[in-house]
């Protein structure tokens, strides 16, 4: 089955809001059997939305739009839509009930301008909306067929899963199928890893393979295009296991995996905790870590010493080793990762310390000049970094860093090699 996408919002084309809708109906579509042949994006005009759909049906016969569905001025593309099709709109007491009972439990009362959202098209399939108030519409006919959905990601993210996604893949049958799956790496620049993983390209035909590298490291998709089921489940599986076989200890996770996510499991599995000292981050690690549900089994606490007084008073840096190294330097990260583990009591201590930019740099410590250190049982260990970019991206790449340093501790692998580290 061939469907084309149509995205609706002048914020869209102005970049206001990046269009991430259309890119999570890629993925789904293709899981479900459908090829996306063609993506549009049009502002808010009757004309716009009606060139848009009309072009779509008559190059595919079936569209999928997003956007254009609420209660405002400028939500226009159910009204144009129906009149493609010649389906005149009439009120649904029911589902202005509906509408009047899910504001009510939120102690709101819906204003006249919300009826609008209960008015079908004559001959329309409603899909319920149980995460906001503008339905869903299916809608077939002469034009061919027309889905329309709310443009807020997380309804069309339940609509897409539980009312779109099993109508579309039970019209495309049991037939040919394009999926794809995702290893995530990091430590590694693209070139190095291409070198690691060219020699086997040949041999993961039919599949693609795909280098998207960015801020915290580059993922390898793989894509099964236009096979069975089985079969591109298979091949996927097989093509997965060559590619982390090549990718070795720089492969951290499958599919959306986060790096984070991976140093709390193995943190939990061995029984130990994690506390952290953040400089040049300012929080960034310790929020990378507590963002995930469930870390506080792990995660005991951080201290963010950007000033070197609260190094010294809260983390216990010698003042003398500030004064004859620096705040940027390898005897400075020992000591507040060191400090952080024995103020906390946790078994593991990760420190960052470093030159983020855009100013604040030297000959000897340029901008994206980073120290990570790890204090453990054992002993603790301290890593250089020159990172590249501006002071976000500096700032994303060492917090990624450290979760890499623990990562690889609890492995204990050997040391990484990037082309990012001295």
């Amino acid at each position: 089955m061939r469907l084309e996408l149509v995205t609706i919002g002048s914020e869209l084309l102005l970049g206001h809001t990046i269009d991430t809708n259309g890119a999570e109906l890629g993925v789904a579509l293709a899981a479900a059997g459908v090829t996306v042949t063609r993506r549009t994006t049009v502002a808010d005009t009757p004309e716009a939305i009606r060139e848009a759909v009309a072009e779509a049906l008559a190059r595919t016969g079936a569209v999928l739009t997003t956007g254009g569905l609420g209660p405002t001025r400028d939500d226009m593309t159910k009204a144009v839509v129906a009149a493609l099709f010649e389906a005149p709109l009439a009120f649904d007491p029911a589902l202005w009930d509906d509408l009047v009972a899910r504001f009510a439990r939120v102690g709101r009362v819906p204003s006249e301008r919300n009826r609008s959202q209960a008015e079908v098209p004559a001959g329309a399939t409603v899909l319920p909306n149980r995460w906001g108030t503008a339905p869903g519409l299916w809608l077939e006919g002469a034009p061919g067929l027309a889905i329309l959905l709310p443009g807020v990601p997380s309804e069309l993210r339940g609509l897409l899963r539980h009312e779109v996604a099993p109508r579309l893949a039970a019209r495309a049958g049991a037939g040919r199928v394009t999926r794809s799956v995702v290893l995530r790496t990091t430590g590694i620049p693209e070139s190095t890893l291409a070198e690691r993983v060219g020699e086997v390209e040949e041999g993961l035909a039919p599949l693609s393979l795909a280098y998207l590298p960015g801020v915290t490291g580059v993922d390898l998709r793989l894509t099964a295009w236009s096979l069975p089921p089985g079969e591109a489940e298979a091949r996927l599986a097989a093509g997965l296991a060559l590619l982390r076989e090549r990718a070795e200890a720089f492969a951290y996770a499958e599919g959306e995996g986060d790096l984070a996510d991976v140093v709390l499991a193995r943190c939990r599995a061995s029984g130990r905790t994690l506390a952290v000292a953040e400089s040049c981050t300012g929080g960034l690690l310790g929020a990378r870590l507590t963002a995930i549900p469930g870390s506080s089994d792990v995660v005991l606490g951080g201290v963010i010493a950007y000033a070197n007084a609260l190094k010294t008073g809260v983390l216990n840096v010698p003042a003398s080793l500030l004064a004859a190294h620096g705040a940027v330097s390898e005897p400075v990260a020992l000591a507040m990762a060191q400090g952080a583990r024995a103020r906390t009591g946790a078994a593991l201590g990760v420190a960052i310390t470093g030159v983020a930019g855009p100013g604040g740099g030297s000959a000897e410590k340029p901008v994206g000049t980073v120290w990570i250190a790890l204090a453990y049982a054992a002993g603790v260990e301290a890593r250089r970094f020159v990172f590249h970019g501006d002071r976000g991206e500096v700032r994303a790449r060492a917090a990624q860093s450290a979760l890499d340093l623990v990562r690889r501790h609890l492995l204990a692998a050997v040391p990484r090699a990037g082309a990012s580290e001295d």
